[in-house]
């Protein structure tokens, strides 16, 4: 089953920045927007950014905006958010996962997802 995989997470500080990345050999990715999400203990799992398949829309949910930054390469089929300024509520696994249709924050409009990367901010 084709599916992405995520890396960089780990255990930050308040304040500290970290740099996931996203691997999609096995896409196309310009067909693709791809999307991250986050899911913390107890909870749903949420919208944190999206990027277009071009890279010339990239959304973000209010809570990471100015502090997260989503791009792309597709010739090196990969993705990246680059998060700053981290919280400890920011603490969660992050999915990456790709979407044939527009941007979202619908779970259900993502067809392929990755296992997840583990960050937590915590001094």
């Amino acid at each position: 089953q084709l599916h992405p995989v995520e890396s960089g997470g780990g255990l930050v500080q308040p304040g500290g920045s970290l740099r996931l990345s996203c691997a999609a050999s096995e896409f196309t990715l310009d067909y693709y927007d791809m999307g991250w999400f986050r899911q913390a203990p107890g909870k749903e799992r949420e919208g944190v950014s999206c990027i277009s398949s071009s890279g010339r829309s990239t959304y973000y949910a209010d809570s990471v905006k100015g502090r997260f930054t989503i791009s792309r390469d597709n010739a090196k089929k990969t993705v990246s958010l680059q998060m700053n300024s981290l919280k400890p509520e920011d603490t969660a696994v992050y999915y990456c996962a790709l979407t044939l249709a527009p941007c979202s924050w619908d779970v259900n409009d993502y067809k392929y997802w990755g296992q997840g990367t583990q960050v937590t901010v915590s001094s």
